[in-house]
C-alpha cells in the first residue's frame, strides 16, 4: 500500500487483496477490514462500493461455497455450519444447498464415501464398522437419515 493514498484506497486495496485468494463474504471482510482497524464508515464504503460493482455478494459466496464442499464429498450440515460461520444469511444458505444437492445427491456421495471406508476396515467386526462409518459420515456433514439409508443399503452387518 502507498503512503499517498486516501484510507478508502487502501481499505479497497487490502479487500481485492483477500478476494485475490478466494471469494468471501460480506461479513468476512468487514471482519477483516475492522481487525486491521480500519474506520467503520470506510469498511461501509468499501463493502457498498464491492457490492455495487459485483464483486461481492452473500448469494454468490454462499452458492460457490456450498458447491465446492459439495464436490468435496461434505455433507449438508457441515456446509451449512461453515456458511453461519461465515456470517451468510440463513436463506442464502438454504438457497445454496437445495441448489448444491441438485448437483451433487447426498445420498450417492455418502454411499460412495461408506463403501470407501469399508474396504479400509475389513479386518473389523461388523457392527464396530458400522459405527465407525456412521462417525466418520457424522462429522463429514450427512443427516442421521441419510447415513442409516446408506448403511442399511450396503448390507454389510450380514457379511
Amino acid at each position: 500500500m502507498r503512503s499517498n493514498q486516501t484510507p478508502g484506497e487502501k481499505a479497497r486495496e487490502y479487500a481485492f487483496l483477500l478476494l485475490k485468494f478466494r471469494l468471501r463474504s460480506e461479513s468476512e471482510l468487514y471482519s477483516r477490514l475492522k481487525k486491521k482497524k480500519f474506520p467503520e464508515s470506510i469498511i461501509r464504503e468499501t463493502l457498498q462500493f464491492l457490492n455495487d460493482k459485483q464483486f461481492i455478494g452473500d448469494a454468490a459466496f454462499a452458492r460457490a461455497w456450498a458447491n465446492s464442499r459439495a464436490r468435496k464429498k461434505l455433507g449438508p450440515r457441515r456446509i451449512e455450519n461453515e456458511l453461519k460461520l461465515k456470517g451468510v444469511d440463513k436463506g442464502l444458505i438454504d438457497s445454496a444447498l437445495s441448489e448444491a444437492k441438485a448437483n451433487y445427491p447426498e445420498i450417492a456421495m455418502a454411499k460412495e464415501i461408506a463403501e470407501e471406508r469399508l474396504s479400509k476396515l475389513k479386518e473389523i467386526e461388523p457392527y464396530k464398522r458400522k459405527q465407525k462409518i456412521y462417525a466418520y459420515l457424522l462429522r463429514r456433514g450427512f443427516l442421521p437419515e441419510t447415513i442409516t439409508d446408506v448403511l442399511d443399503q450396503l448390507c454389510f452387518l450380514a457379511n
